[in-house]
């Protein structure tokens, strides 16, 4: 094994990439099911987040929503607990006032918060193609940068806790936006008795291309899995996440606020299992 030992809250591929490295890691995760690919491979299991915490120096955290992620950091049994932990890192997407709170709050224990959500889906996360967006303290970005090289492509956003928050925050307004548009445009197109594989063809050679057209269609629609390997419930939590921090800073978001309701009415009319927080 290598370097320090390494935490992680919320298991998934991107553990099972730090075990490969070589890395040895401690994982949290209140299913068994997630749990199980990473202890196979070698790590151990702790049963909270203090827990994790004492036993690595640096914590990993990739959680579903704003409340799971701050429940685990400052929560009762959270990484504030830890008695080893000197940097915590969260890969999650949680907007950037709740890392700010995360940041000073672990910074009370002398623990360093990074920011660092990712971009790239399930194929990024598997594939170590991420794009990782990190923001906190140069110092340690420039010691953390070696680890997390292993999840992907890296851009500092800067020391100001929370910026990489924003910055994952207006990709994922974007993808959302994109996708919703998309799907409006092929709809009418097959009405009217277009062929979609031809459509689709068209436009990614064409200005109308986007992540939509070049990814998520020929992979999940036009085949009919609709898989996107990124729920609905989670693509509105971003969303309206981006659409709270732009009426903070006063930037109207008459676009994204359509697309907010769009997701809103899927989400309650199609997806009828709730994100719920795990932590």
């Amino acid at each position: 094994m290598t370097g320090p030992r390494l935490g992680f809250i919320g298991t998934g591929l991107m553990a099972a990439r730090l075990i490969a490295a070589g890395h040895g890691v401690t994982v949290c995760d209140a299913s068994d099911a997630a749990a199980a690919p990473p202890l196979a491979s070698g790590a151990t299991r702790a049963t909270s987040s203090a827990q994790v915490a004492s036993q690595a120096q640096i914590a990993f955290a990739s959680l579903p929503t704003p409340t799971s992620c701050a429940r685990s950091r400052s929560g009762p049994g959270g990484v504030i607990e830890g008695t080893t932990v000197k940097t915590f890192v969260d890969l999650s997407t949680t907007g950037p006032r709740v890392a700010a709170a995360v940041s000073a709050g672990l910074a009370a224990k002398s623990i360093v918060a990074v920011d660092a959500p990712v971009s790239g889906g399930m194929a990024g996360a598997k594939n170590g193609t991420l794009a990782v967006m990190v923001s906190g303290p140069r110092l340690t970005y420039d010691a953390l940068e070696p680890i997390l090289k292993i999840f992907g492509k890296l851009f500092f956003i800067g020391e100001k806790p929370g910026s990489a928050q924003t910055m994952k925050l207006v990709n994922n307004l974007l993808a959302a936006c994109s996708l919703a548009i998309t799907c409006e445009g092929m709809v009418m197109g097959a009405k009217a008795g277009l062929d979609a594989k031809t459509m689709i063809g068209v436009l990614n050679v064409s200005s109308g291309r986007s992540s939509a057209t070049q990814d998520k269609f020929p992979r999940a629609v036009l085949p009919g899995t609709f898989d996107f390997g990124f729920a609905t419930g989670l693509s509105h939590k971003d969303v309206r996440l981006c659409l709270d921090e732009a009426e903070a800073l006063g930037v109207p978001m008459i676009v994204g606020s359509a697309v907010r309701q769009v997701l809103a009415i899927t989400n309650a009319l199609y997806c009828r299992i709730p994100i719920s927080p795990r932590w």
